[in-house]
């Protein structure tokens, strides 16, 4: 018995960042903070680029507490929804173009959200990655560091908890 051949690994790659695109781009507030997603497999790393309007303290000058929290917060609700949306992209099933049409899918929740400022976030680039310790159909709990130019050197790191939007079918 023939298996069926698999996807041209070019056109899984198109779906996976069509898919990343439109979850991003239904929130404006990603935009207008300016994070983009660096999307490697099933990992991504969040980077905020440097703009002045980040700048809290401009004496240090040092990234705004709210601008950071918004960050990590930011990694965590499209980590959780990457995550949740993995088997639906990867299967096929998953309509990248409805998203850009306006029919986003219901993103998790904040429950609460703890965020830790371990040092000054410097005036550049910020990357965070989120990690997901729980994940069930209505709950999740994700972790979050946010670093700079060393990753082992984290400028703020978070723990949230997520309701889940519930499931179709």
């Amino acid at each position: 018995m023939a298996r069926p051949r698999p996807e041209p690994v070019q056109k899984v790659k198109q779906r996976r960042d069509a898919a990343l695109k439109a979850l991003v781009q239904g929130v404006p507030y990603i935009q207008f903070l300016g994070i983009e997603f660096d999307r490697r497999g099933d990992e991504l790393t969040a980077v905020m680029p440097f703009d002045e309007k980040l700048i809290g303290n401009p004496i240090l000058p040092a990234l705004h507490g709210g601008a950071t929290a918004a960050f990590l917060e930011v990694s965590a609700i499209i980590g959780l929804s990457w995550s949740m949306l993995w088997d639906q992209i990867e299967s096929g099933a998953f309509d990248a173009d409805a998203l850009v049409d306006g029919k986003m899918p219901r993103l998790p929740k904040t429950i609460d959200f703890t965020v830790d400022y371990l040092r000054s976030g410097l005036p550049r680039d910020a990357y965070a990655r989120a990690r997901i310790n729980r994940s069930g159909r209505r709950y999740a709990s994700v972790h979050v560091e946010a670093w700079q130019d060393n990753h082992g050197r984290p400028f703020a790191q978070a723990t949230g908890h997520f309701l889940m939007p519930v499931r179709d079918g």
